[in-house]
């Protein structure tokens, strides 16, 4: 994993003096992507940057990476893992390619030389790349299926496609400065954590988007998706449905162990993260490795303050016990400490350019540092849940049939924090029911489908691309800026489309969501873990956190120059939230605590608007 910047400037393609300085610039803002080494390339028509976070082939696979052919070079940055390297490599040996390293970099480039620009098509992994082709003088990207690896864009005045893995690369280019329009600012205020597929919030800053690949050349540039999701006919009985899942999944994980540095997995005692720890610690077993390493995370006091609720049933810690037990896992628990997880607001957001998901992203930032220090691969349990239907709303009524995203039903928490004034003037609402209707429309359909699964169908594309796509963004920036690289092998594309045309009736067997999963993973797991109830992702129940942010709130409006003052209503806040902020039962983003949830979003907005100058 890495980090990937640069720039072409198809019209001024004699170069610049100063373009190695400023493609110097923009990788430095990305050393915490790639602390191992650092390349920068540039030719008459722009420039690429590389930041190293070594893990194949640490010695040999250097970038950018170059490669002549028939007198021409071709040179790639890459940011990313292949999962099918050695059947590629095997492919591309037999006609007729040679290769130098082990990395998976130059067997990517040979790919590109022998397949152009179908070699999307031939991926198997989590990437975002850039190569320059010499031949055709013209730049090709590609991002992966998931969007797994980040890929922003931007023009700026004068011609240049400037590119990075984050947002605060593009903005080391000269003449990009961050502006927000008035769709920047309804995407932060009515969808935010959450963000449009495409937009790069900042005016004039967009995403290459997850299975799209670019052409960049002298007459501008082309744009195109190579892949996609097909709705058809599941035609698999019961049973062989569940052995086809334990096979994908099972191939999923297995592939996505191969590391030449150490590598660990997240490990909750849920499902999802349980199945991942054991047949990664079944392969350890059978090529005789040492025992693998597992981490689960909590909070300081949380077994002191934790109620079960029908949100969070019970507590992880007896769960992760139980599987350590029965696997030998080298484990370690990783507690948060409150003021801590407070004071990393901040932090994440600089490691996000955009206020997130509070304390979710705060405490993965924390946890992923602290598994940094000795190891540089993680696999983690993500995204299981939006694969295979596990939120309630693919089943309780008023969520399912919410005529808008059913993980934030309503917007009261927001309205009733935001300045009306604004928000009227934003039609945020309008914006937010915009987008969703956007989105549903592009769901691939299944003729003749009923309308109650068609509409799962449609709810299941929503958290596709747009819940998933949120959680994707939060896991690579958390653990890259820790130096950490987290692989999501519930994001196997054949394992997705494989599962995207099951039938709900599949998918929740005996009316319990993700049965097919746990079907899949009987005789892999302890029974009692392999049943236990749905928990999401660890929060702290310490009463601390929460007046911690609140006097983090009280103190920012304490100051006439903050700018958060220009977007909320103050006498609300002070009457409302700033009393108690309290857990009012309502949607933030998935969960229920609406009010702590909403007053660290406020921190991170301020401290977004500061960090990048930002006026409304």
């Amino acid at each position: 994993m890495c980090g990937i910047a640069g720039f072409i400037h198809f019209e001024r393609d004699n170069g610049r003096p100063e373009w190695a300085a400023i493609a110097h610039s923009m990788g430095e803002t990305l050393h915490h992507r790639g602390p191992d080494d650092r390349g920068e390339w540039t030719c008459p028509a722009g420039a690429l940057v590389h930041r190293r976070l070594a893990v194949i082939d640490p010695d040999r696979g250097r970038q950018p990476m170059t490669r002549s052919r028939e007198g021409q070079d071709y040179v790639i940055v890459y940011n990313g893992e292949l999962y099918n390297t050695g059947a590629l490599r095997r492919d591309l040996e037999g006609r007729g390619h040679a290769f130098e390293t082990a990395s998976d970099t130059e067997v990517l480039l040979a790919a590109y030389l022998e397949y152009g620009e179908a070699v999307g098509t031939r991926l198997e992994g989590i990437y975002a790349f850039v190569i320059w082709d010499g031949a055709r003088k013209q730049f090709f990207a590609c991002r992966d299926r998931f969007g797994v690896k980040p890929f922003f864009y931007a023009w700026d005045d004068d011609g240049a496609f400037v590119f990075g893995s984050e947002l605060k690369a593009l903005f080391a280019y000269p003449g990009l400065t961050p502006r927000v329009d008035a769709a920047g600012w309804c995407e932060v205020l009515g969808i935010g954590p959450a963000r449009t597929a495409g937009v790069g919030v900042f005016a004039g800053v967009e995403e290459l988007r997850p299975a799209h690949q670019m052409v960049i050349g002298p007459a501008g540039a082309r744009q195109e998706r190579y892949w996609s999701l097909v709705s058809r006919p599941h035609a698999d009985s019961y049973e062989d449905t569940v052995l086809r899942v334990r096979e994908l999944v099972t191939g999923a994980v297995t592939r996505q162990l191969v590391s030449d540095v150490p590598l660990c997995t997240f490990l909750s005692g849920g499902l999802d993260s349980s199945v991942i720890t054991a047949v990664a610690a079944r392969d350890y077993q059978r090529r005789g490795l040492p025992a693998l390493e597992t981490y689960s995370f909590d909070y300081a006091d949380n077994q002191k303050y934790f109620r079960p609720s029908s949100f969070q049933p019970d507590a992880d810690w007896p769960w992760v016990e139980r599987m350590v037990e029965a696997f030998h896992t080298r484990h370690t628990v990783l507690t948060c400490p409150i003021p801590d997880l407070a004071a990393l607001l901040d932090q994440a957001m600089r490691a996000k350019d955009l206020p997130g998901m509070a304390d979710v992203d705060a405490s993965l930032l924390y946890f992923c540092r602290q598994v940094a220090q000795k190891h540089v691969v993680a696999l983690s349990g993500e995204c299981a849940d939006e694969v295979f239907g596990g939120y309630p709303w693919f089943e309780r009524p008023e969520m399912l049939h919410a005529s808008t995203f059913p993980w934030s039903r309503d917007l009261d928490a927001r309205r009733e924090v935001f300045d009306p004034r604004l928000w009227k003037r934003l039609g945020v609402e309008d914006y937010v029911q915009y987008r969703y209707a956007q989105s549903v429309a592009q769901t691939p359909r299944l003729e003749g489908e009923d309308p109650e699964n068609a509409r799962r169908r449609e709810v299941a594309w929503l958290n596709l691309n747009w819940f998933m796509s949120t959680l994707l963004d939060r896991k690579d920036r958390m653990s890259m800026w820790s130096g950490l690289e987290v692989r999501v092998p519930f994001c196997d594309h054949h394992l997705v489309e494989y599962v995207w045309n099951i039938p709900w009736c599949m998918k929740a067997m005996n009316g319990r969501r993700k049965q097919v999963l746990r079907d899949a993973a009987e005789g892999l797991l302890p029974e009692d873990v392999r049943t236990r109830p749905k928990s999401p992702y660890p929060k702290t129940h310490n009463p601390l956190y929460e007046e911690l942010v609140r006097a983090r709130v009280a103190e920012i409006l304490a100051d006439p120059a903050a700018p958060l003052h220009a977007l909320v209503d103050e006498n609300a806040l002070r009457a409302g939230m700033l009393v108690s902020a309290g857990d009012y039962g309502r949607p933030w983003f998935g969960q229920l605590m609406a009010g702590p949830q909403m007053l660290a979003y406020l921190v991170q907005l301020n401290a977004w608007m500061v960090r990048f100058g930002l006026t409304v």
